[in-house]
């Protein structure tokens, strides 16, 4: 005889996403991606200036080992330059958008709503963590922290009340669906009604 079959169930401890939040990860990602490409363009075109000192050096210098060798090192210090500088701007608009959004979503789920406060709190906290690790006098810290999470509220509401408005025209669409899809229940109830009718 075999014995029977235990079925394991899986219990999944995942709280319900509510509609209209953003993926922490993505958005985590894509702010990277970004932070690398603006720091990158930054230093890239910071560099100019620089490639001009170097072909000032390379006219005045008629040894062809000395221009190779000004040349060679203009062009590690730029690589360097542009990669430190692509490194570093992915990290701080990385580090922003992650805490930006996590914050979001974390008042999303502690409120049980998704609405124009989270992004105003989010933005408003993330200012002013970021104002407190700028460097600086602890004063001076404060002060930015202050101003940062003032101007994190102000930039953000006029944003979220933007984002927020094509989550209401999702949040219609449903509705008009959920509408959509009772009338078609209550359709398919009243023809199976018909067809019993019919048939007795």
């Amino acid at each position: 005889m075999e014995a029977p079959e235990k079925q394991e169930e899986t219990v999944n401890y995942r709280t319900q996403k509510l509609a209209g939040t953003v993926n922490w990860g993505t958005a985590t990602v894509v702010g990277v991606f970004a932070g690398l490409l603006y720091g990158g363009s930054k230093e890239a075109s910071a560099s100019v200036s620089k490639d001009a000192e170097v072909l000032l050096k390379l006219g005045s210098t008629s040894d062809k080992r000395e221009q190779h060798r000004l040349m060679r090192d203009a062009m590690e210090k730029r690589f360097l330059r542009v990669t430190r500088g692509s490194l570093v701007g992915g990290i701080r608009l990385g580090m922003f958008t992650a805490a930006f959004y996590g914050l979001q979503n974390l008042l999303a789920d502690n409120r049980g709503v998704h609405d124009v406060y989270n992004v105003v709190g989010a933005g408003s906290a993330t200012a002013a963590t970021f104002g407190l690790i700028m460097p600086g006098s602890l004063r001076w810290r404060l002060r930015n922290a202050m101003l940062g999470s003032v101007l994190g509220a102000a930039i953000c509401f006029p944003l979220g009340v933007c984002f927020l408005s094509g989550w209401l025209h999702l949040k219609l669409v449903e509705k008009a669906n959920e509408g959509t899809a009772s009338e078609v229940s209550d359709t398919s109830e009243t023809k199976s009604n018909i067809v019993a009718a019919v048939e007795t």
